[in-house]
């Protein structure tokens, strides 16, 4: 966690424009898309950041028990899901070739155990929507000049951000200048 340093929240004028810097993305093309999904989240991770947790208080605030509930399961699941990754080098390369296909599981593992603890409107408001908000703003936000910039940076090592180290966590692998 050396030399880890949280980015700049981006204005909002910046982070929600007009409608002139959103663009549907090719689905046709999934790695240009997978491209811009991971340079928009290392971009813009500290306005995910505050968006996120701005849900996740609203539900917070009218759930709290299950929210305590629900942010164990996630936090227990996703740290021990890297450590297996980690040591177990099958597991490894699953999650390199298939990085979307681990989240899910993930994800998936974490309903099952809120399910099992009643939470299951926690998880699909408090957990699985902040994050579908992200992935949906990451997917059809087009880049900048800045972002690219700021994203090249990170690709060779001068910057680390908490986003840059969760996604080599999760091991897909960024291609930036596309």
């Amino acid at each position: 966690m050396a030399g880890v340093q949280p980015p700049p929240l981006r204005s909002l004028n910046d982070f929600l424009p007009s409608s002139a810097r959103f663009a549907a993305p090719d689905v046709r093309d999934l790695e240009r898309w997978n491209n811009r999904i991971i340079n928009n989240l290392l971009y813009y991770q500290s306005n995910y950041l505050v968006s996120a947790l701005g849900l996740l208080l609203v539900v917070g605030y009218f759930q709290p028990l299950q929210l305590v509930v629900g942010a164990t399961v996630v936090t227990l699941l996703f740290p021990s899901f890297v450590w297996v990754a980690e040591n177990q080098a099958s597991v490894r390369c699953f999650r390199r070739n298939h990085p979307t296909i681990s989240l899910l599981a993930i994800l998936l593992a974490s309903y099952l155990f809120v399910l099992v603890l009643g939470g299951v409107a926690l998880f699909l408001f408090g957990i699985a929507f902040p994050l579908l908000m992200v992935l949906v703003h990451a997917s059809v936000r087009r880049r900048n000049l800045k972002n690219k910039l700021e994203n090249k940076l990170e690709s060779i090592g001068l910057k680390r951000t908490p986003m840059g180290l969760l996604l080599e966590a999760l091991g897909p692998e960024q291609e930036t200048g596309t």
